[in-house]
């Protein structure tokens, strides 16, 4: 995989995103979300997500998010019926907050603060694991990762997938020549992330360093079969999910996948 072990990799990314956590705890928009998390129906999917889990029919089923930072996505999918059970995510500074949203909109959410290659036993299993944007690229072990959320999974349930497209990784939108590719769509190593990590494209000054993965999509696909999920189905996007930066390589004529929603099912029998 590289020179770093997996837990020294995941050890580095927690404390990565906890150095990070202040900027998505405070300020305006901060605020603005506290107050909009204790409205009746509450949400911050977009229309393409909230489609597609309204077309599986998942009201009134349990669900745990994988990689939940604050939780503002679990707490959304109360809006359409489906029970927000547990988020699970190692870096505690974001579940505190997922706390505050959670207590805003008034939901009994478990959190629990846990690597997730390294669950306690008895976590339980759900009806629906859903991961978004953000999670898949900081996973040193694919194949292992999925192991895990099958196993989280209840007979019969979904996983839903709604990330950004690993072929958008080969673009450096800070690059001089932005439309160039910077990276290897094939680079296994890990990349460093110096920068602190925040979502409104501004910069922030340095942070702790984290590693970043590039899985090329049959990666993805190949490590989710091979953990005896059933895949219903994969659509790519070419509408944009990540930073403003990113904003740059939509709306063309030429247009590159930029998202994709991936739907997997495990067996009733499993």
């Amino acid at each position: 995989m590289s020179e770093f072990t997996q837990k020294e990799i995941t050890a580095a990314n927690r404390a990565a995103w906890n150095a990070s956590a202040q900027l998505h705890g405070e300020g305006d928009r901060w605020e603005q979300l506290l107050e909009h998390a204790a409205t009746p129906g509450f949400s911050v999917l977009d229309p393409f997500l909230t489609a597609k889990l309204e077309e599986l029919g998942l009201s009134g089923k349990s669900a745990v998010q994988i990689g939940c930072n604050n939780a503002r996505e679990l707490i959304s999918l109360a809006s359409l019926g489906i029970r927000p059970k547990m988020g699970i995510d190692q870096a505690s500074g974001f579940l505190a907050q997922a706390r505050q949203l959670a207590d805003a909109a008034g939901l009994d959410l478990q959190l629990l603060e846990a690597d997730v290659y390294d669950l306690p036993s008895g976590v339980g299993q759900f009806d629906l694991a859903l991961i978004t944007i953000g999670v898949l690229n900081w996973m040193p072990d694919l194949p292992e990762f999925f192991r895990i959320t099958s196993r989280l999974l209840a007979p019969g349930g979904r996983l839903v997938i709604y990330e950004t497209h690993p072929f958008l990784e080969v673009f450096d939108p800070a690059s001089p020549t932005p439309f160039e590719p910077a990276f290897s769509y094939f680079d296994r190593t890990p990349q460093a992330v110096t920068d602190a990590i925040s979502y409104d494209g501004k910069n922030h000054g340095k942070g702790e360093t984290g590693y970043w993965f590039i899985h090329p999509i049959g990666e993805i696909v190949t490590a989710c079969a091979q953990s005896g999920l059933g895949i219903e189905e994969l659509k790519e996007f070419g509408h944009t999910i990540r930073e403003p930066e990113y904003d740059i390589y939509a709306g063309r004529a030429a247009q590159i996948p930029m998202s994709y929603c991936l739907v997997a099912k495990k067996a009733t029998g499993a």
